[in-house]
């Protein structure tokens, strides 16, 4: 389940990442959408027999992770399906961010900044520090946050509150869209590509997926916990 973009670039990169994990696992994949999009979780799983594994291909856990998913799993009235965790800042997400960054150009003496989507949610901004100081320690030097939308600060105030003449914007987004065109017009220098439909990404996929094959059993207590796989 992928949060839903109006751009079809964004809708591109889902399809393809879909294709990828379809490469990798010998069950159906479907595709849906938290928001913006349809079909959403409730349509597809409705229409899917037999349990079903429902990843959140989200950064960081906010209101869609921990509140529309949820909703829209209930709503379909499927008995047996299971969430895994969201993606969050996997090592494996952390080593595509950084060769991003590098291949839009990051040279040393930038300034960097890890620009993200943003939340409401203080747990889910936590999440995007702990990705930051993930970058930070990858490329041994500070890394600054700025937010695409809903958060503080936005990305342009980031980049604009430096005043060195070259930033590099590292992009913990998904997919293009509407936030990822803010980054690009947020005044830096650098801006690197959004994660999109890499390998490492449909790893993690479907390490989520298996993990929580192994992890959660059939007679599993549901729970509301947006941190642990959930059983529904």
């Amino acid at each position: 389940m992928a949060h839903g973009t109006r751009a079809a670039a964004g809708v591109r990169v889902i399809s393809e990442l879909a294709e990828l994990v379809r490469e990798r696992v010998a069950v159906p994949v479907r595709v849906a959408y938290a928001d913006v999009l349809q079909p959403d979780g409730t349509t597809v799983l409705a229409e899917a027999s037999g349990p079903a594994v429902v990843v959140p291909a989200f950064l960081a856990s906010g209101y869609h992770v921990r509140t529309d998913i949820p909703a829209q799993i209930e709503a379909s009235g499927h008995p047996a399906v299971t969430v895994t965790p969201a993606f969050g800042a996997a090592p494996e997400l952390i080593d595509v961010l950084e060769s991003r960054l590098l291949d839009a150009g990051y040279r040393e003496g930038d300034a960097v900044v890890l620009a993200a989507a943003g939340s409401s949610d203080p747990r889910a901004l936590s999440e995007v520090r702990v990705a930051a100081r993930a970058l930070r320690a990858r490329l041994g030097v500070p890394v600054r946050v700025g937010f695409a939308a809903t958060a503080r600060p936005s990305i342009a105030e980031v980049v604009a509150s430096l005043g060195v003449s070259r930033v590099a914007v590292a992009s913990w987004l998904l997919a293009p869209g509407l936030f990822h065109r803010r980054l690009v017009d947020s005044g830096a220098a650098v801006v690197a590509d959004p994660l999109g439909a890499h390998a490492s990404v449909a790893d993690l996929v479907v390490r989520r997926y298996q993990s929580t094959l192994a992890s959660v059993s059939p007679r599993a207590a549901a729970t509301s916990s947006a941190s642990s796989a959930t059983r529904f």
